[in-house]
């Protein structure tokens, strides 16, 4: 069974990088250029993963993370957050809100995809 993956992102072409890379390494993609756009598509398909950035419009990606939490079907599923914050404040936010993990941009697709086979649900 292919494993599906949310990659949420403001900027399209961050968003057809990280796609291609995962397309390539097996997985089904849906991508979100928002948080809220990102909520939209938390419609009870089953994910095995979500990577977000952090700064969006309309809605960041820690609020976002805190939101889809909210959601009985996306409680446990992984969050990576794929963002330019490398500081320690952000990254505890993220934590705290439920990101298991914390890739800097900008990234090599090799770190990526190491990060989403260590975390995505069997």
């Amino acid at each position: 069974m292919t494993k599906n993956i949310m990659i949420v992102d403001d900027s399209a072409s961050l968003r057809q990088v990280v796609s291609i890379a995962l397309k390539g390494a097996g997985y089904d993609v849906v991508e979100a250029f928002d948080g809220k756009d990102a909520l939209t598509k938390l419609d009870g398909r089953k994910l095995h993963l979500i990577v977000s950035d952090v700064n969006m419009p309309n809605m960041d990606g820690i609020s976002f993370v805190k939101a889809a939490k909210q959601l009985a079907a996306y409680k446990f599923t992984p969050v990576i957050m794929l963002t330019t914050e490398a500081g320690d404040a952000k990254k505890q936010e993220g934590q705290a809100a439920g990101a298991k993990a914390w890739v800097v941009k900008p990234f090599q697709p090799a770190q990526m995809l190491t990060a989403v086979s260590k975390l995505v649900l069997p």
